[in-house]
């Protein structure tokens, strides 16, 4: 059995990405695995840095980061990024030196040390634009971004970053299709 940290940012309890982590977190249970959700914006968690040491929130989710075997995340991407308050997670949670250092090469040149290796990561992200204007005109941005500028960053290799496209656009049927994705995701951890 797996302990999995979940990282939910979305603000409207009735909204796509609300039915992915409830989907999640069922198919999780039912297979006997330990869900810790943190839920941002009911937690009113400030994304705000302004350089100020760890204060408790962060030291506690940090401490429930280190007794999991996987971090998820459910969010959608606004303006090729997360919502503010889950990047502000990003900054406060998964900074140096706690989830990663700097190796010194020589002068200011050096690479980054992950410290949560052997961890996995899943990433669910909904967007309102079509699949082809996020690959073409955009470069997949938000994946990159997460995948090698976050959780390789931070020592996490095992990626599993799953996107579902024009989300408000979207018939019944191809949600539930994306739930399912969800789901076969779920039961293969």
């Amino acid at each position: 059995m797996k302990k999995i940290f979940l990282v939910y940012s979305h603000y409207n309890n009735s909204s796509f990405n609300a039915s992915i982590k409830e989907t999640f977190m069922k198919c999780l249970k039912e297979r006997g695995h330990q869900v810790d959700c943190v839920d941002l914006y009911k937690e009113k968690f400030n994304p705000v840095f302004a350089g100020e040491k760890p204060d408790s929130v962060v030291l506690d989710h940090r401490h429930r980061i280190e007794q999991s075997d996987i971090i998820a995340m459910i969010a959608p991407i606004w303006n090729f990024r997360l919502p503010a308050i889950a990047e502000g997670w990003i900054d406060k949670v998964l900074a140096p030196p706690w989830a990663f250092t700097f190796k010194k090469l020589v002068g200011n040149y050096g690479y980054p040390v992950g410290n949560l290796k052997g961890k996995k990561a899943i990433i669910f992200c909904t967007y309102g634009s079509p699949q082809f204007a996020i690959r073409t005109f955009f470069l997949n941005m938000p994946t990159k971004r997460l995948k090698r500028g976050v959780f390789n960053l931070c020592g996490i290799s095992d990626i599993t970053y799953k996107r579902f496209f024009s989300v408000p656009f979207v018939s019944d049927e191809k949600r539930k299709k994306f739930l399912k994705v969800v789901a076969d995701t779920a039961n293969k951890i």
